[in-house]
């Protein structure tokens, strides 16, 4: 597909953009896929072209906050093989089944990993008490509960992945007993994961318009830079409000599209 010079720039900006939320937060796909929509992609072939240009975006978030992951190899492993399997699902469910499928659950499941990124910090505490009372260490991958909340939630991601990076935060939070900035270190790898996966799919599978994916891609690598020099420097309170404020116009959006 030719674009003009704006629409070219716009898909540049709007990518570069959502590499930078998605870094911070997640809820890129809010901004990408509109444009893409805008420019007259149809829809199926936007989310496919969004999904492979967000892939360099994810891996450079993910090298942006490599001092955040440091000792945090193996829980990264276990927790991206999980957001494999999940996210190839979810890419595979894009062809097979029809939109609307989705359409009723995701707001809900954004209001819910809302309440839950509110609730966190108390949660996470009695979370730990019983822990404590019970004579019992936390699990450094979180345990099962977090394990099939990460593949349900990976599962959407490969699907559609709006607010992917906020279910990820809600879930990570509440069951790891971590600094929020490191789990947004990992929320990033599982970003990726599930992304390259998605990607990896389509490109046999799906039609995808290059000149977007380019475009989106180079704008998002760039964005993800900028995401985590500003992400990694917002204490905990600030970036928890960045998310709920990030998940509410993502249910406002998804309702009223």
């Amino acid at each position: 597909m030719a674009l003009s010079i704006w629409e070219a720039l716009a898909v540049f900006a709007a990518g570069t953009a959502a590499g930078t939320i998605n870094t911070i937060v997640g809820s890129g796909t809010l901004i990408t896929f509109p444009v893409l929509l805008a420019i007259g992609l149809p829809p199926v072939t936007a989310n496919v072209s969004n999904a492979l240009g967000l892939v360099p975006g994810s891996v450079s978030g993910a090298i942006g906050y490599r001092a955040e992951l440091r000792g945090q190899g193996r829980r990264a492993l276990v927790l991206g093989l999980t957001a494999l399997v999940g996210g190839l699902g979810g890419a595979v469910l894009l062809i097979a089944l029809p939109s609307e499928a989705f359409d009723t659950f995701v707001p809900v499941l954004i209001a819910l990993a809302l309440v839950l990124v509110l609730l966190q910090p108390r949660l996470a505490d009695v979370v730990r008490r019983r822990r404590e009372d019970n004579g019992t260490a936390g699990r450094p991958h979180g345990g099962p509960v977090l394990l099939a909340g990460l593949l349900l939630a990976s599962v959407y991601g490969g699907y559609f992945g709006a607010a992917q990076g906020v279910l990820y935060l809600s879930l990570m939070g509440l069951f790891l007993d971590e600094d929020l900035q490191r789990v947004n270190a990992v929320k990033n790898i599982l970003g990726a994961v599930v992304n390259g996966v998605a990607a990896c799919f389509f490109l046999f599978v799906a039609e995808f318009d290059w000149t977007a994916v380019l475009l989106i891609a180079v704008g998002s690598a760039l964005g993800g830079q900028i995401g985590a020099k500003v992400g990694r420097r917002l204490p905990p309170a600030a970036l928890r409000a960045v998310i709920v404020a990030v998940g509410v116009v993502a249910i406002a959006q998804l309702l009223l599209r």
